[in-house]
């Protein structure tokens, strides 16, 4: 309806300026948003106000000439001017009536665009180091992601869903290092475990593996491995010395081949886990990209040439760095270090150059909150490999805490002493975790309250959801067994019979839900859908709690089941958009 009354004002714009009564050399756009209040329509419009400056006009003048050529149409009843000059649009019963007929023919493709009539969006999310499982801190941008690439889709953008796995580097190093250790325990070596080693049971586990794999081979004694070292922590409490003393120490005991099956074996041990955990929890991607691949291909080295091409790169201090200040980062960055590894960004660099070269379209970052410091460095990337940084969009997702009754839990993946998202899902199920997840901005701290969450009652929002979507299922088993038959052609044409308040004001609301959808795309705010879906259940609830629909009357009965069956389309299709389930009973 929103495209249609644009549609309407953009045509009544077109005859003024070809009349002669508005000297306008580009015709704008008009900005149609949804009216707050029922006594102003269903629709407003602020196109008078905006071109009244420049046309030397009053801006109800304006608007009443505007109003004067908006065409006919039988989805507007009437135009009315209201405040300063605001258009306002009322949509007409026939609107009403054929928005029940739209949804019962779509049926699941009901708001959804076209494929492909929209850009191509790459989109990058969880990426989480597999150094560790999943918590619940990455439970939220497995969610908001998944619902965001899902939104887009339905919005018509054709979406590549990526994980980009850290599995190059200093972390995998130590996660290699600390399942060697575990490994030597297990041979009954005594050892000193670092103080900054992955800590969690899950290395045992990882550690068992190798066992089973390997026996003896990569045995050596604590000695052996601790002789020389510095100490776990120095006089000016650096830890860090230590481990990169003891990874050296590992590679020269255990050569490439020893060395390579301990970091193999944790690599793929958490790499496959994660991936069992997201399938789990409806999240699933198109490619599992690995930063490793990118040394292999070459990617980086090309990368890295064309920076150096550009004349953004300098040597110092026996490393090569990147001129990052000179294009809007903080500082300059490594992208070489003095013993000839390249660093974590030129990774990123390299990535984000094969991302651009593979998508024609945005290329869109999802990161947690404590990565802001990652959107200046990966534009200033952008600029001085030539590309354009518009087509990068970043979305930080704030924290989510956990609480169990007032306190609140601490996450620390080395120590291991952290909630999964596994046992999270596991306690609240998967339907509760995914809309709790996306039921707030995601830019907003999330407090996570388990309880509500496992809890079957109104308050907990997605119960609340489910239950009418349960209810309308309920419906048609009950006229199942009372013998009578949904008749929808009888229910299409009495459809203008349903004039309750509460009728009509579902009759609005599932009208809008192609809108809700545009705009959860454009604004990258699946929580808008959410909030919907909540607000049409509401409307639900109050309509079933006041009204019979399995009543005599058989135009009424028919046409109520018509505007049911409906809303519980739009349910389903919304539902399913965030990764909750529809129940057909509860």
């Amino acid at each position: 309806m929103r495209a249609h009354i644009k549609e309407l004002v953009t045509q009544a714009l077109g005859y003024l300026k070809r009349e002669g009564a508005l000297d306008l050399t580009d015709l704008p756009e008009p900005e149609i948003e949804r009216t707050r209040a029922r006594e102003h329509g269903d629709y407003a419009c602020n196109i008078a106000m905006v071109l009244a400056r420049q046309l030397r006009m009053k801006p109800r003048d304006l608007a009443e000439l505007i109003r004067a050529r908006v065409p006919e149409s039988r989805r507007v009843e009437k135009v009315e001017i209201a405040g300063p000059g605001f258009l306002n649009f009322f949509a007409s019963a026939h609107h009403l009536r054929v928005v029940v007929r739209d949804i019962l023919r779509a049926g699941d493709d009901y708001g959804r665009a076209a494929p492909g009539t929209r850009e191509d969006v790459l989109l990058e999310y969880v990426s989480a180091n597999p150094t560790g499982p999943l918590h619940v801190g990455h439970g939220r941008g497995a969610a908001y992601g998944a619902s965001l690439a899902a939104v887009l889709a339905a919005a018509g953008h054709r979406v590549h869903r990526e994980y980009y796995v850290n599995d190059y580097g200093r972390q995998m190093d130590i996660l290699a290092v600390s399942v060697w250790l575990r490994y030597l325990e297990l041979a009954g070596e005594r050892v000193n475990f670092p103080a900054n080693g992955y800590r969690g049971d899950y290395i045992y586990d990882i550690a068992r593996e190798v066992r089973s794999r390997h026996g003896d081979d990569l045995r050596h004694t604590g000695l052996e491995v601790a002789e020389g070292l510095p100490p776990d922590v120095d006089q000016d409490g650096d830890a860090e010395v230590h481990i990169d003393a003891l990874i050296a120490r590992a590679r020269q005991l255990l050569g490439e081949d020893g060395y390579e099956a301990c970091f193999k074996a944790a690599l793929e041990t958490m790499v496959d886990d994660i991936r069992t955990d997201l399938d789990e929890f409806g999240v699933v991607f198109d490619r599992w990209y690995s930063e490793r691949s990118l040394q292999k291909s070459g990617a980086l080295d090309r990368a890295l040439e064309k920076l150096r091409a550009g004349g953004w790169l300098y040597e110092k201090d026996g490393a090569t760095w990147f001129k990052a200040t000179e294009l809007g980062d903080d500082k300059d960055r490594v992208v070489v270090r003095e013993n000839g590894r390249s660093t974590y960004f030129a990774s990123d660099v390299a990535y984000l150059l094969d991302k651009l070269e593979r998508c024609s379209g945005t290329s869109l970052y999802i990161f947690g909150a404590d990565h802001h410091g990652y959107v200046p460095r990966l534009k200033a990337a952008a600029r001085g490999l030539g590309e354009d940084e518009n087509r990068l969009d970043f979305q930080l997702v704030q924290f989510a805490v956990l609480y169990r009754g007032q306190s609140k839990v601490q996450m620390s993946t080395r120590s291991g002493s952290f909630v999964t998202l596994r046992e999270l899902r596991e306690e609240v199920g998967n339907d509760a975790a995914r809309y709790f997840y996306v039921m707030r901005s995601h830019d907003q701290h999330l407090d996570f309250d388990l309880e509500l969450a496992k809890s079957q009652a109104s308050e907990n929002p997605v119960y609340y959801i489910q239950y009418a979507h349960a209810r309308i299922r309920s419906v048609f088993r009950k006229l199942e067994e009372s013998g009578m038959r949904h008749n929808e052609a009888i229910g299409e044409a009495a459809i203008l019979r349903l004039g309750t308040d509460h009728e009509q004001e579902l009759l609005r609301a599932i009208g809008r839900y192609p809108e809700v959808l545009e705009n959860a795309a454009a604004r990258r705010t699946p929580h808008v859908l959410a909030h919907y879906l909540y607000e049409l259940a509401a409307l639900f609830h109050a309509w079933y709690n006041n009204s019979h629909f399995l009543v005599e009357d058989e135009e009424i009965r028919n046409a109520r089941l018509n505007l049911t069956a409906a809303v519980g389309q739009v349910l389903r299709n919304g539902l399913d958009l965030i990764g909750v389930s529809a129940p057909e009973e509860m």
